[in-house]
């Protein structure tokens, strides 16, 4: 579609058919590619009666089992047809003795639509975002200095393929020549075993999910086994944090310059402790991480992006020996506007804006722009920001202004220059710390930003999900789906289970333990958790309380959970 200038306007088979419908319609498409006969029958009755179809194209399956094929009611071409008129057509036109004069064919200019991307946002309505070839082809252009890869290496992959983070990711790895291989949830742990990827493609959930696993490998060792494990990651942790302090990694917001005797003591501290904790450390890869790395496999690096990765499951996998680059960008970017390099490794930081990409922090109210070190909505400009939202003037210009910076949304600041100590090439990092929509003002006129205390919850192991709410209240509260296992796990450790029913937990109990661990795990936070509210069923995309790329939606959450919540307050 692409290569021959056509528009595709992309969507998830898992959408509902209302929404596919409203996004066929609102893009003004004149044709159908479809995955499956299954998946075509089960929108086929709203299409052919809300839409003006000149054509289906069937990618897989076959043509008689679709409905509506028997009386050709729109005509239905297999992907292989296709490829066969594009063979002929190419005959003909090759054969013709006036080609040359006959024009047939226009070229493609660099700043015409590729693609829309309806926004499947945490937020909001979908708005189809226009995306350039040059907006893509800047991305293929300028990744090398994230992903170094080289012929021979591995990407392992499990995000919707149609996706602009996924997208960008594939075209990068097949300009390069590099094998792809595609997985699932459900065939991740064994895919990474069986194909011992260089490098693995994917968003924080699933970072989160290895950590989760290889946490619960560890605590069902024997105890011996799970007690010197424990101790040589404590010892790792503590040597990497050291590390990066006199490597200059750490990132500070303090905007004076730091006094010299102070930076050096702290810098030959560190050098120190570094130093004795490092014969450990290389102890424990031999004797516990190299295990870990055997079964996972992503010898080069781990990229993550599409949302925020969590400070424990960062700084884990840096500890152990995996490098995990964070990124950032938007559907909007095409989507990649910052990333962390493999020299300079920030953790807490989305690393440097990518080649001809510029950043800015600006006051939320006043859109004055800020210096580094401040904290304000982070604004973007390069050559990968989308030409608009389609049909949506009003949108477009509230997102980008006339100088072409796009407001992202997001909280966030730039690291001064001298925060960095001593490694100049870190100058520039972006740290983002959330959403500006997401911010819940509390009555009392305190502002929270959620995803902060939402990320130190989800340190608890018996805490799968968390969604803290409290806007216009006078205290904050959280909607939260209890791991069930782990619950279940603690209470017989502690023995507060009943006896005639042990594989059931009182959600008396449930709640008792669930406050202990918020007030742990928040402890060092102003901000406390008040009521909560437990639920049974998980957010998931199925039941649409998830985005494909498995963020949370929570204003969807907050709708579906409206009146418990407000029975929370009373």
């Amino acid at each position: 579609m692409m290569a021959s200038g056509a528009i595709n306007v992309v969507r998830g088979s898992r959408s509902s058919v209302e929404e596919l419908l409203q996004i066929y319609n609102h893009s003004e498409s004149v044709a159908l590619a479809v995955d499956s006969p299954e998946l075509f029958n089960r929108i086929a009755k709203r299409f052919y009666s809300k839409t003006s179809m000149r054509f289906i194209i069937l990618l897989w399956g076959e043509k008689s089992g679709l409905i509506g094929e028997e009386n050709k009611v729109v005509p239905v071409f297999s992907f292989m047809e296709v490829i066969d008129l594009g063979r002929e057509s190419r005959r003909a036109f090759s054969d013709s003795h006036d080609a040359k004069k006959q024009n047939v064919y226009e070229a493609i200019n660099s700043d015409d639509i590729a693609t829309l991307i309806y926004t499947s946002g945490t937020t909001g309505n979908p708005k189809g975002v226009m995306l350039t070839h040059r907006n893509l082809l800047h991305q293929i252009r300028n990744l090398w200095d994230t992903v170094p890869a080289e012929a021979g290496d591995r990407f392992l992959s499990m995000l919707p393929p149609w996706h602009a983070y996924e997208r960008a990711c594939e075209y990068f790895i097949f300009t390069r020549g590099i094998e792809q291989v595609y997985t699932t949830v459900r065939n991740l742990k064994d895919d990474l075993k069986s194909y011992q990827p260089e490098y693995m493609v994917s968003v924080p959930l699933v970072f989160e999910t290895l950590y989760s696993g290889i946490q619960k490998q560890i605590s069902a060792s024997p105890l011996v086994r799970k007690l010197v494990a424990q101790t040589f990651i404590r010892v790792s942790l503590a040597y990497m944090e050291y590390k990066r302090i006199y490597e200059g990694k750490c990132l500070t917001k303090n905007k004076k310059q730091p006094s010299y005797v102070y930076s050096f003591l702290d810098w030959l501290w560190a050098r120190i402790v570094a130093t004795i904790l490092f014969p450990i450390h290389i102890l424990a890869k031999k004797l516990v991480y190299s295990k870990i790395h055997s079964a996972i496999g992503i010898s080069k690096a781990g990229i993550s992006g599409g949302g925020s990765l969590p400070s424990q499951v960062d700084t884990f996998f840096e500890a152990i020996g995996v490098k995990v680059q964070n990124g950032y960008g938007l559907t909007e970017t095409s989507p990649v506007i910052a990333a962390r390099r493999p020299g300079c490794n920030v953790i807490g930081s989305v690393g440097h804006p990518i080649q001809h990409t510029e950043f800015k922090v600006v006051d939320s109210e006043t859109d004055e722009e800020l210096p580094p070190g401040s904290k304000g909505i982070l604004k973007v400009r390069g050559p990968q920001v989308m030409k608009g939202y389609f049909k949506n003037p009003l949108a477009t210009n509230h997102a980008l202004d006339r100088d072409g910076w796009l407001n992202t949304g997001d909280i966030g600041w730039i690291v001064p220059h001298h925060s960095i100590g001593r490694s100049r090439n870190a100058s520039g990092v972006i740290v983002v710390d959330g959403r500006a929509k997401d911010t819940i003002v509390l009555t009392t006129g305190e502002n929270v930003e959620p995803t902060v205390l939402e990320e130190a919850a989800m340190r608890s192991s018996i805490i799968q999900q968390i969604v803290v709410v409290g806007q216009d209240k006078r205290r904050l509260g959280a909607i939260i789906v209890p791991n069930k296992e782990e619950v279940l796990k603690v209470a017989r450790e502690l023995s507060i289970i009943d006896s005639s029913s042990p594989d059931v937990v009182s959600e008396e109990i449930v709640r008792s333990l669930i406050y202990k661990e918020l007030q742990i795990w928040l402890s060092e936070s102003p901000f406390q958790i008040g009521p909560i509210l437990l639920v049974n069923e998980p957010f998931t995309i199925d039941n649409g309380l998830m985005t494909p790329t498995m963020k949370i939606r929570r204003d969807r959450v907050v709708v579906q959970y409206k009146e418990q919540i407000d029975n929370l307050y009373k």
